[in-house]
């Protein structure tokens, strides 16, 4: 039986059980004519006990069935010794229709109360209706109690599975409400976003073709303004996909390997953490590809020339045949080569950096390595300048189920390698 269903109410019922055959057993031994009677009295006492106490008896179909086999034979031996152990029949009944299924409880209820009639002839008792009605209504009455409860039960574990199955649903329908929330907030988002700041960059885009228009050809701000009116253009077009999570402009006309392609060629957007970007840097002080260096002094100039008469070459090669990989893939790998190639520009004083996009059988593995000044990874510290940093380049990787691994010494330059693992629908 499910333990569930042991309610305070059947526990009484139980105990009341017990009670019962305890008690007629005491009977039946005070008023035995014999210690044989007492002696099987005695033993029948034990074997209902041991069934009690034995968990098998509880748990097992077939423990029962032996078990019950044994008290019904112990309680004959009774019976046959003295008339007294007829009254021991009514528990009997409870525990046969308890422990076996309809088709044997009945027969074996009317079995035993065929034997307490024949008990009762058999010891010379003067025979009346009782004798014949008092065992069959005590079993007529067992049978209707057991098997009302029996009903009882199922539409009880009927309706629980009903509130489990409602309270599922419930869980189920906030899940749902939950996730529609979080969707109508992406959606408000995205209106706010389009209707503040989109609009605001595009705002800022016009006015600054209208300064481009009034300066003279040979003004030294046209430069600036020009690279301002790029970098809003293109945070511009960053900020109408940042909610939807789709690719980065970077990603939005080419496969990765265009965009790593691009991003070695020469010109400011390499040296942009989130993205293309006007901005360049002067590379000053030791470090790499991590960006866990000094602090960086912006200032205008092309991205190959990182440093004070040290130009930066970067190259892009491709190892294995390329497959398409889901966009949080192409996002995920740009993003922490344009951190590497970046932080090298500005902190390893390197010469040339190298980028390597290799296609494997159950991965992709993308390598950032520098010639530059090198660092010791025990003795990194959290960088000031709130860049992309190692941390977020490990949250990257580890987030779709990759690995991130750095390896630098002072002197010997900076590896960066991150691998990601290939969906299981990826085309080989």
């Amino acid at each position: 039986m499910d333990p569930r269903s042991l309610t305070p109410a059947l526990r009484v019922v139980r105990l009341c059980l017990h009670l019962l055959m305890a008690g007629l057993l005491v009977l039946a031994a005070v008023r035995a004519d014999s210690a044989a009677g007492v002696a099987a009295a005695a033993v029948t006492g034990a074997v209902y006990a041991a069934g009690s106490l034995l968990p098998s008896v509880r748990t097992s179909r077939r423990a029962a069935g032996l078990w019950l086999a044994a008290l019904c034979a112990s309680w004959l031996v009774l019976l046959w010794l003295t008339p007294e152990g007829l009254w021991v029949a009514f528990p009997l009944y409870f525990l046969q229709l308890h422990l076996l299924p309809v088709r044997w409880s009945l027969p074996a209820v009317a079995l035993t109360a065929c034997a307490a009639i024949l008990s009762y002839v058999r010891h010379g008792d003067a025979l009346n209706p009782g004798v014949f009605i008092g065992p069959l209504l005590g079993a007529a009455v067992a049978v209707a109690t057991v098997l009302g409860y029996q009903a009882l039960y199922r539409e009880s574990e009927r309706r629980r599975r009903l509130i489990e199955e409602l309270l599922s649903t419930r869980a189920e329908l906030a899940a749902a409400e939950r996730h529609a929330g979080t969707l109508a907030e992406r959606e408000r988002l995205a209106r706010e976003i389009h209707d503040t700041l989109a609009q605001g960059l595009s705002s800022i885009q016009l006015l600054l073709r209208a300064a481009q228009r009034t300066l003279p050809p040979d003004s030294p701000a046209a430069g600036h303004v020009e690279r301002a009116r790029r970098a809003a253009q293109d945070n511009l077009a960053e900020a109408r996909r940042f909610v939807r999570a789709l690719a980065p402009p970077g990603l939005e006309h080419g496969s990765l390997a265009a965009a790593l392609e691009r991003l070695c060629e020469p010109g400011p957007e390499r040296l942009s953490e989130e993205g293309p970007g006007p901005a360049s840097t002067t590379a000053r002080g030791q470090g790499s590809a991590t960006g866990r260096g000094p602090g960086s002094t912006p200032g205008p100039g092309p991205a190959e020339e990182p440093g004070p008469g040290r130009p930066l070459r970067a190259r892009f090669t491709v190892s294995g045949t390329p497959v398409e990989l889901p966009t949080p893939y192409e996002v995920a790998l740009l993003r922490i080569a344009q951190s590497a190639l970046a932080n090298t520009v500005r902190h390893a004083d390197a010469s040339r950096a190298e980028i390597t996009l290799s296609f494997m059988d159950a991965s992709v593995t993308l390598d950032v390595v520098d010639d530059g000044r090198g660092f010791d990874p025990a003795r990194l510290s959290p960088s000031a300048e709130g860049g992309f940093g190692l941390p977020a380049m490990r949250s990257r990787a580890q987030s779709l189920g990759g690995t991130f691994t750095v390896e630098s010494a002072p002197g010997q330059g900076t590896a960066v390698a991150v691998s990601l693992p290939l969906p299981a629908g990826a085309p080989s």
